[in-house]
């Protein structure tokens, strides 16, 4: 069995799957777009607009911030009317909609990080691995395996899953911190 992360392939073994018949072999992203910009200056999420998404503690999150942080979200689904609603009353939200592969990499690419607000557990998020793949540091929530391909104050910042708090609170701090996560894009 091939699982996409450490986490889902311990998941697999809890549910009686012997581990030595489970290998981690986790997404990827091909060809590589090669490293962005990071100069837009604005957060961006890029997915499904669904609640296990985590898209009502994003917005809870940017109802909390003071200050000109500009959000962009990218993606369609069952939420796109809250999001809607969100981005005609907040002008620091911009709403995307649908995009191409080639627009997401340049969105992501110049995007000071990527947020990741999922409330479920996640197997091999491609977002993240899109979000790397541009240099784009990753604000997650600390759940399952995001845990994993999120390294803390290394490849990104964690926070506390559906905690709007936290995760203005982490926003905040990497706006602060004025890119000493963005080394990662020259490496």
């Amino acid at each position: 069995y091939i699982a996409l992360s450490h986490f889902s392939r311990s998941k697999f073994i809890q549910g009686g799957i012997p581990a030595k018949k489970i290998v981690v072999k986790p997404n990827f992203v091909h060809p590589d777009p090669k490293p962005g910009l990071g100069q837009g200056g604005y957060a961006v999420t890029v997915g499904r607009l669904s609640e296990e998404k985590g898209i009502k503690t994003l917005l809870d999150a940017w109802n909390l911030l003071d200050g000109d942080y500009p959000l962009r979200i990218v993606g369609d689904g069952p939420l796109s009317d809250q999001v809607k609603e969100a981005s005609a009353n907040d002008s620091r939200i911009t709403w995307l909609g649908h995009r191409s592969l080639e627009d997401i990499y340049q969105i992501v690419g110049d995007a000071k990080c990527i947020l990741q607000p999922s409330i479920c557990y996640e197997n091999c998020p491609k977002t993240v691995l899109e979000a790397y793949s541009k240099g784009t540091p990753v604000i997650a929530s600390r759940i399952g395996a995001l845990q994993e391909f999120v390294t803390d104050h290394e490849t990104g910042l964690h926070f506390e899953a559906g905690s709007a708090s936290d995760l203005a609170a982490k926003v905040t701090r990497l706006f602060a911190e004025n890119d000493s996560l963005a080394e990662m894009r020259k490496t």
